[in-house]
């Protein structure tokens, strides 16, 4: 588990990067095959590493505010430099996997028209999309036979502790209820233990 610290903490140690990220979310109308309620979207991103993430970056807080930083990282991941303030600020942890990195983790809800301008933006005028950031995706949030939605989304494979950030911020924000969570969960990891059974 990520050590958890506090912004103002976060800040005051020397000699550590800050990466910021952010769970952009909002309501939905919308209905999968016309039947089956969207309820929310929440984006995430294909990294060019081929795994899942946030969007958002390394940030410098001797040159910018972390919010500054990653509304910039921001504008160059989905074309929009999404305002993002202190308020919007949810958690600060000690990097499990990097030594002597902070991530710094945020929510901001937006309106379904302002995530889909959003969308549409990361394609056509994000200077990273294909480089950097090979595409928005979105989180299902719903269950289909077979483990399909959100259990098998959650079988991919994520950067750092961006699956975590996911689960909690999910929770945090009543996405979806705990016991959904934790069904979701434990069947993502029984497909991992039958996808690694594959010899294929």
């Amino acid at each position: 588990m990520a050590e958890q610290i506090t912004r103002e903490d976060a800040l005051t140690r020397e000699g550590f990067r800050h990466a910021c990220h952010i769970m952009l979310y909002g309501d939905s109308s919308a209905k999968l095959f016309g039947k089956i309620p969207i309820k929310h979207i929440v984006l995430m991103q294909m990294r060019f590493d081929g795994l899942l993430g946030f969007p958002g970056g390394l940030v410098n807080p001797s040159k910018e505010t972390l919010e500054a930083g990653l509304s910039r990282e921001l504008h160059e991941e989905v074309g929009v430099a999404v305002p993002v303030g202190v308020e919007n600020h949810v958690s600060s942890c000690l990097s499990p996997s990097s030594p002597r990195l902070i991530t710094h983790f945020y929510i901001k809800k937006m309106t379904e028209s302002e995530l889909k301008e959003l969308e549409r933006a990361a394609v056509t005028t994000a200077t990273d999309h294909g480089l950097e950031v090979l595409g928005m995706v979105r989180v299902p949030l719903y269950f289909l036979k077979n483990g399909g939605g959100l259990p098998y989304f959650l079988s991919h494979s994520f950067i750092s502790n961006s699956r975590a950030q996911l689960l909690s911020a999910l929770q945090r924000c009543r996405l979806l209820s705990q016991g959904d969570l934790e069904k979701a969960v434990r069947q993502a990891e029984q497909m991992r233990h039958t996808h690694s059974d594959d010899p294929h």
